[in-house]
């Protein structure tokens, strides 16, 4: 039987239950409103006991302190501790296995020999890459570190790359951005902004492969009805250690979609957030990520619902397989009072195929308004469906192929909403890969 952890609002454990809970939640969203009426909001002597706070009530210290969205942010590197386990943005996180990005060390840059190279390319048309120093907008006007790697990242960036996509032009073809580490025991700070202009439409591909020691911040600005997807791949050698924070704000009737697929790293941590402008936005976050012996995979999503009559969707998908294979997925959300008619849903689905895989799943949701259209969420980690293996099986398909075609199916849903034929073809390539290593 496989080692697998589910922690989250309504299992301790039970896949089956989560999977209950979490159809239940999508076929019927939460009415906060009416589950608030008659509701004596006069705070409990258990509540306080519990550093817990009802609606109208002021927050306790430790519950402020909790709260998503009230997280100090600051540029200042010495304004930021160092990441300890009893902190719960750290809990899950090896530690040890990022000491060096908790460091303020400057980039381990060479004569003629970078610590990571970056070759950009943007499609026709588009201005030309260029970099803005610190305080130069729109550089920090979206993302303010929450944690150290990221303030050291930002601090250590002398240029951050700007790349932009023009107001009222859609392009046909992405901007991309190739990272290669030179070595695993070299530095790389990175601060990256992506900008799409008003009623523009663009695509931008982040690759990292090779092997670094590397923070990097990615900020993301989505002007007034402007489109924008990210694509990140961390196909990573298995030597490399990664930090991320992106961060985007979306503007008034805007979408952004973000993808993260991680394949490849020692270990790899990102931290996701969304936040909107003005009303009418819309957030996709999708990930699909596999993790293999000895890897770390953390993908931590906060979505901060702060304008009225906008939508949110997460969706991730991880499958993991070996010897001390482990994946953390944290998604939370936040509707604040003045969001009303938010309509929001995450989802986080593990496969675990071998013993001595773990996977924690946490889906939070903090809700402040009852005038909401709806939110919900579902967690599940599990291994292979009896029934759909027996199914093929029974029809002439040999196991192995069969867990293979489970394992592809499982993942076909994020993959199909890739909009670049060449990476859902690199993905679906790279899976087999990873499959062959267990299943031959």
């Amino acid at each position: 039987m496989t080692s697998t952890d589910v922690k989250g609002a309504e299992s301790a454990g039970d896949p089956t239950a989560n999977e209950a809970v979490g159809h239940a939640a999508g076929a019927a969203p939460v009415a906060a409103g009416s589950a608030l009426e008659d509701v004596d909001t006069t705070a409990a002597p258990e509540l306080e006991e519990e550093n817990l706070s009802l609606p109208g009530q002021p927050a306790s210290a430790a519950h402020a302190a909790l709260n998503r969205g009230a997280r100090k942010r600051s540029f200042e590197v010495s304004e930021h501790e160092v990441p300890k386990s009893d902190v719960e943005e750290w809990r899950f996180t090896p530690l040890r296995r990022f000491t060096a990005l908790f460091q303020d060390e400057p980039t381990d840059d060479r004569a003629g020999d970078p610590a990571v190279d970056y070759q950009v390319e943007v499609p026709e048309g588009a201005a030309e890459p260029s970099t803005l120093a610190p305080g130069q907008a729109p550089r920090g006007t979206v993302l303010v570190p929450e944690d150290l790697p990221t303030a050291v990242a930002s601090a250590r960036t002398e240029q951050a790359l700007h790349l932009v996509a023009a107001k009222n032009v859609a392009y046909d073809a992405p901007f991309r951005i190739e990272m290669t580490g030179r070595g695993a025991d070299r530095r790389g700070n990175a601060h990256i902004v992506l900008e799409a202009q008003e009623s523009s439409s663009a695509t931008f591909v982040l690759n990292h492969t090779g092997a670094a020691q590397y923070a990097q911040n990615v900020e993301m600005i989505i002007g007034d009805n402007a489109q924008m997807t990210v694509i990140t791949l961390h196909d990573w050698d298995d030597d490399a250690v990664h930090i991320a924070t992106h961060h985007a704000r979306v503007g008034r009737d805007s979408r952004l979609k973000h993808v993260a697929v991680t394949l490849g790293g020692s270990a790899v941590r990102l931290n996701s957030i969304g936040e909107y402008a003005a009303p009418g936005g819309e957030i996709e976050k999708l990930g699909l990520y596999f993790s293999d012996e000895n890897q770390f995979f953390e993908n931590r999503l906060f979505v901060d619902h702060s304008a009225p009559n906008c939508t949110s969707n997460v969706a991730y998908k991880g499958a993991l397989q070996g010897k001390n294979a482990r994946s953390v997925w944290v998604g939370d959300v936040l509707i604040r009072k003045e969001a009303e008619g938010t309509n929001t849903y995450e989802l986080n689905r593990n496969l675990v195929l071998t013993e001595g895989a773990r996977a924690d799943s946490v889906p939070n949701l903090e809700i402040e308004t009852g005038e909401i259209e709806g939110a919900g969420h579902a967690a599940a980690t599990g291994r292979f469906d009896d029934e759909q293996l027996f199914y093929l099986r029974s029809r002439g398909i040999p196991e192995i192929e069969a867990r293979r075609l489970v394992v592809r199916g499982f993942f076909a849903e994020i993959i199909q909403q890739i909009d670049v034929p060449e990476i859902r073809e690199r993905l679906s390539a790279s899976i087999e890969d990873e499959l062959a290593r267990s299943m031959n």
